[in-house]
């Protein structure tokens, strides 16, 4: 059943666990990854306590690594050395005339910018936390040189008003070890107007963001999400990765754009802005990085 609340006219990501009846259990069955699961039994656990139902009614069965490590395999694109973008907002950043190719939960086109190939890969699914991290593997098995995840990324800096900068880095602390990457970006990203770079940390679930999480690391990180630290800790597989995100609500500080409210027009129009900074940074770094460094195959 699709709630009415649901997003409509999303490309991506609009796929949510499914669920099942069994006698007097309701059986939710989402996508394979530890966090995930996780994830929605928290969700699941919040809304009874809030609506004043025993919470502890909720177990949850952690995803066999098997299944997680082969959840993936269906994503099979033929790469050789190219850069991947995967992430929020590809309709806008891809080619306004290019043609989405449809892949077993996933879709693609390729494009060539500044004299590189590069692959716009969206997912049907949600990538949440460890999942993403697989993504990276995967599609460094294909053959990607390069991945640059695009997406948003909450502030835990005081002053920072959501929809109105970018943010970068390469390094985050994935379960309590900082994970550093071989950055896409450099320091290219960093040096324009409007992107704030700084430490990273991954969080498995925004559930898990309350105000102890927030006071332990407000002092020394500046971003959170569930899936950059993953996707870089992916370095080992030999490629290079980057992000680059719109900040789109603010831990420490309250302000009326949050990411309860992302359809107001006034925030539409703040991401359009920060959307095509993102296409210009991405396109200035592939144009003044030598070929023979962003172009060869590996």
């Amino acid at each position: 059943m699709i709630s009415r609340y649901e997003k409509t006219g999303k490309l991506f990501n609009i796929e949510r666990p499914t669920a099942a009846v069994h006698g007097r259990d309701l059986v939710v069955k989402a996508f394979p990854g530890a966090d995930y699961v996780q994830h929605y039994a928290l969700i699941i656990a919040t809304y009874l306590a809030m609506t004043g139902r025993p919470a502890d009614t909720v177990t949850y069965q952690p995803s066999d690594q098997e299944k997680c490590r082969t959840a993936l395999n269906t994503l099979d694109l033929q790469l050789d050395g190219d850069l991947v973008i995967v992430g929020w907002g590809l309709q806008y950043l891809a080619p306004a005339n290019g043609v989405w190719t449809r892949g077993s939960g996933y879709a693609w086109q390729r494009a060539e910018v500044s004299g590189r190939r590069v692959v716009y890969l969206g997912f049907l699914h949600s990538i949440w936390g460890d999942v993403a991290g697989r993504v990276v593997a995967r599609l460094a098995e294909l053959g990607a040189r390069d991945v640059v995840y695009v997406g948003k990324v909450g502030s835990l800096t005081p002053g920072i008003e959501p929809n109105t900068w970018l943010a970068t880095g390469n390094t985050s602390l994935v379960r309590g070890a900082m994970v550093s990457w071989d950055d896409f970006f450099g320091n290219y990203a960093a040096a324009h107007d409007g992107v704030r770079s700084g430490l990273h940390v991954s969080s498995q679930s925004i559930l898990l963001e309350n105000r102890d999480w927030l006071d332990q690391h407000t002092a020394s990180y500046a971003f959170v999400d569930p899936e950059i630290g993953p996707m870089g800790a992916a370095r080992q597989a030999g490629i290079r990765f980057g992000y680059l995100h719109v900040i789109s609500n603010n831990l420490a500080t309250h302000y009326p754009a949050d990411l309860s409210n992302e359809r107001h027009s006034e925030v539409l129009r703040q991401r359009a802005v920060l959307v095509n900074r993102i296409r210009t940074i991405i396109t200035g770094r592939l144009t003044t990085s030598p070929t023979h460094t962003l172009g060869e195959s590996r």
